[in-house]
């Protein structure tokens, strides 16, 4: 029971801010067109900074695993290359194609990793999922616009790719964020303060846009793609991942972290990668509230299996 009141309370925010956005759209307290310019603005500066904090504030100590984040690199590389293979026998519709790619490997560690291993593992625990977030959220970020800029057009072009990568707002952030981190650079506290501060809209605003992008007319005219990507995302990655990693010696801590890894829903931050760089931004958004909430479910699972068989 208190594994599934971990999922609930993890999740359960997640709805209300969507909700919230709901309802504002319902209302007409602001034109679509409101909506999406402030999509733009989280897309373009409030998620890079949360990005950035996140990372600049990771407190590793000494702990580092090297077999954890290669583990982790070489797992996630393997669902986009699968994946990438995959989509062509989905969908057709390219803009479909590169949110399906991204759905299937890109989850919402970021905002949920450490919150949920402390919870799993304690207190005291917490290095280790800090650390996983300065290893997969620029991994995450470059597949995905990988994903998007690979399925825009019907030539792949490399330069086009590398120069979405370089310029995409959300891998700045990354950069700069890694950046800090490696020199082991300190910005000034009032500086700080102001970044921690505009860090903290950047999930909750991305949700309530969110929120007001769904449509309940649109979901039938998607349910292949939204039946295949949360089965991908939620049941069939964490079942193979996570059997590896059992087989590999994983444990405690490292093992509730491959556990969120993937586990958690689809990331918030590809709706808004999504709308931004010409994928289907109705589809990502519906795979994003699905899976926020059929992971109240699959996250107790697996965090009750593995629990059970000692491995965390």
């Amino acid at each position: 029971m208190e594994s599934l009141r971990l999922s609930f309370e993890a999740v359960t925010p997640i709805f209300l801010l969507m909700l919230l956005g709901y309802v504002l759209k319902s209302m007409k307290v602001a034109e679509k067109s409101t909506f999406d310019a402030i999509n733009g603005l989280v897309f373009k500066i409030f998620l890079p900074v949360l990005l950035f904090y996140n990372i600049y504030k990771t407190e590793v100590n000494q702990v580092f695993d090297a077999k954890l984040v290669a583990f982790t690199i070489i797992s996630v590389f393997c669902i986009f290359i699968i994946g990438l293979f995959a989509v062509g026998f989905i969908t057709k519709d390219n803009a479909k194609r590169g949110v399906i790619l991204q759905g299937f490997f890109r989850s919402n560690y970021a905002i949920l990793g450490i919150p949920l291993v402390h919870y799993i593992c304690g207190e005291k625990s917490g290095a280790l999922a800090s650390l996983m977030v300065a290893v997969v959220v620029p991994a995450f970020n470059v597949l995905a616009v990988i994903s998007l800029e690979i399925f825009k057009g019907n030539k792949i072009e490399i330069k086009k790719i590398i120069k979405g990568i370089l310029l995409n707002p959300l891998i700045i952030g990354c950069s700069f964020g890694g950046l800090f981190f490696v020199l082991k650079l300190k910005l000034p506290v009032v500086i700080e303060n102001a970044v921690s501060d505009i860090s903290k809209i950047a999930s909750p605003l991305a949700i309530v846009i969110l929120g007001a992008s769904f449509t309940f007319s649109g979901i039938k005219g998607y349910f292949k793609e939204n039946l295949i990507t949360v089965f991908v995302k939620l049941i069939l990655a964490p079942l193979v991942m996570l059997s590896l990693a059992a087989l590999l010696g994983f444990r405690g801590e490292a093992f509730a972290c491959l556990i969120v890894l993937f586990g958690a829903p689809v990331a918030v931050s590809s709706f808004a990668m999504a709308q931004q760089m010409g994928g289907d931004e109705k589809l990502a958004s519906q795979v994003i509230v699905i899976s926020s909430a059929a992971c109240v479910v699959t996250l107790f699972i697996w965090i009750f299996i593995f629990g059970y068989l000692g491995f965390i």
